[in-house]
């Protein structure tokens, strides 16, 4: 990474809340309930608070799709990688989720781990997960970004990293083909604009885009 790049602190506030849906608690049915799961851009960097981050915004669109209130929740942190929220993330987590976004990848890539050891560690994080579904539960598994757009990364490094995020993202869509209840979509396109002062995480407009992306998959 460049070396003026700020350390941005994790999103601030409640990590978790309540989204009325457009009928509030239509007939006393039980809100749709989110986990969002994973690294830094899962716990909000880049925004200053969790309702701007992804979780914050996916609950509110998804609230504001249907008539169900969405009870949404965060257990992410920096530094995060698919072995550590296996092992430590999603047991914290707890509960029973009707959709539970998996935001991953960018630290196994900048570490350039490989595919089968990506493949392995992702496979593991998906099974953890299981068990905190509902019966109609699904995963959805969010695209490894480009970092190949990251304006932080300084070149040649920048297309390297982009090239093996790329490998893990397809990784991440073999999963889902093979996976009963388990999605995956590619990551919404990044400009510089979409990027916090650090060059590296989404900003809240990025998590915007990257809500309504989720939201026309899972709605």
């Amino acid at each position: 990474m460049r070396r003026e790049t700020p350390l941005l602190p994790e999103a601030a506030g409640d990590r978790g809340g309540l989204e009325s849906g457009l009928e509030g608690a239509a007939g006393g049915e039980a809100p749709l309930r989110l986990l969002v799961v994973g690294e830094s851009s899962a716990a909000g960097v880049g925004v200053a608070c969790q309702r701007d981050g992804l979780a914050g915004q996916l609950a509110a669109e998804l609230a504001r799709r249907g008539v169900r209130g969405v009870a949404w929740q965060v257990c992410a942190r920096t530094g995060a990688t698919a072995s550590a929220t296996a092992r430590e993330l999603v047991p914290a987590a707890g509960g029973r989720h009707d959709l539970v976004v998996v935001v991953l990848g960018v630290n196994d890539a900048l570490r350039l781990r490989s595919r089968r050891h990506w493949r392995e560690r992702i496979t593991r994080v998906v099974d953890a997960l299981q068990p905190l579904l509902t019966p109609q539960g699904r995963i959805l598994l969010a695209g490894v970004p480009d970092l190949g757009a990251f304006p932080a990364l300084p070149h040649p490094l920048r297309t390297v990293l982009g090239w093996h995020a790329h490998a893990l993202d397809r990784e991440l869509g073999r999963l889902a083909a093979r996976r009963r209840g388990v999605l995956h979509t590619a990551a919404p396109p990044l400009t510089e604009a979409l990027f916090a002062d650090d060059g590296f995480h989404p900003n809240a407009a990025a998590c915007t885009r990257w809500a309504q992306h989720i939201a026309d998959l899972v709605a």
